[in-house]
């Protein structure tokens, strides 16, 4: 009785070690405005800040949040920066409050926010936090009536390849891996007390809002579209050097093919030679020789966050002449 009782015991914690996938990211409505509020006041300067909360089955609950100060690219501010979280951090566990990170949130201009920083700080978080997310929230696309807010984390398989630096064509194609499987968006619901909810019912107004009424949040499109093919333009710009670098690549791997043939050619004929005077022959690989030196392949990693960013202002622009009934992109732009 007593080794069933500690092998359901054993069970049970060994089923408790195994992390169920996140599922749901719930976002107290304070912490959303005090994102908002932080992201806004600094527009269009880029800020961050820290993530509290608790990690629960398959929910991540962010209960708090504080703001970072703006970095400079000095290794003196850069360690006050530290300094700063961690004092932020003793402060909120002697008053009590959940001082958990789980995360970070940032802000962004049009969506660009897919860049190798932002992967780099995925992983330093994921070296001592089992779990986090990323809040990405874009002012731009707020202030034409979206609020563009959204949780992200990196995918497992990309984790994998990420941390062994390997981004080859044939490691991608062995874990069928394309420029999509990157970033995986985590749907969010924002919670609120029962007290903020009936104080928010107090304050909704029983007049209706008329049609008209949104005709004169709709603010000018043509700033908004043209910074979107701006930086669509710049994102096609990196993706044409990015191709250079393979097209160079595989011009070079023919070259070097080439070179190893003629060059075997050469040896095996020299060989016949030395077989036909009784001498031995020489070995048809030369280490030593330059054109056997493997030529590295490029990281594919660049392109495949310029793929996804081109997506993302692809979706934008198509999403926003969605909600422009009548009107096309030469209407906007």
């Amino acid at each position: 009785m007593a080794n069933s009782m500690a092998r359901s015991f054993l069970q049970v914690a060994a089923t408790e070690e195994v992390a169920s996938p996140l599922r749901v990211v719930q976002i107290e409505g304070l912490v959303i405005l005090k994102i908002i509020k932080h992201c806004k006041e600094f527009s269009p300067a880029l800020v961050t800040g820290q993530l509290l909360g608790l990690d629960v089955g398959s929910v991540l609950e962010v209960t708090n949040c504080f703001p970072f100060p703006i970095r400079e690219e000095d290794e003196e501010i850069e360690a006050d920066g530290a300094n700063y979280q961690l004092e932020m951090m003793r402060c909120l566990r002697e008053v009590n409050v959940d001082n958990n990170t789980v995360g970070w949130y940032q802000s962004t201009i049009l969506g660009s926010y897919q860049t190798v920083e932002l992967i780099e700080t995925f992983t330093n978080y994921q070296e001592n936090i089992r779990r986090c997310v990323c809040i990405i929230y874009d002012p731009s696309r707020s202030n034409q009536g979206v609020l563009a807010l959204k949780a992200l984390k990196l995918s497992d398989s990309f984790m994998e390849l990420y941390r062994a630096n390997n981004f080859t064509g044939e490691k991608l194609r062995e874990k069928n891996l394309s420029w999509v499987d990157i970033f995986e968006e985590i749907p969010i619901k924002v919670s609120n007390s029962a007290l903020i909810s009936a104080f928010m019912t107090e304050l909704e107004s029983d007049t209706p809002v008329t049609q008209c009424d949104y005709d004169r949040l709709q603010l000018s499109t043509k700033p908004y579209m043209e910074r979107n093919v701006e930086f669509l333009i710049e994102c096609m710009d990196d993706l044409s050097m990015e191709q250079q670098k393979f097209q160079f690549y595989y011009r070079s791997l023919s070259r070097q093919q080439a070179q190893q043939q003629a060059w075997l050619q050469k040896r095996r004929t020299e060989n016949m030679a030395r077989k036909a005077a009784g001498e031995e022959p020489l070995p048809e690989e030369d280490p030593s020789n330059p054109i056997f030196k493997p030529i590295p392949e490029p990281s594919r990693l660049e392109s495949f966050l310029v793929t996804n960013q081109i997506a993302n202002y692809c979706n934008q622009i198509n999403g926003f002449f969605a909600g422009l009934p009548g009107k096309t992109s030469t209407d906007c732009i």
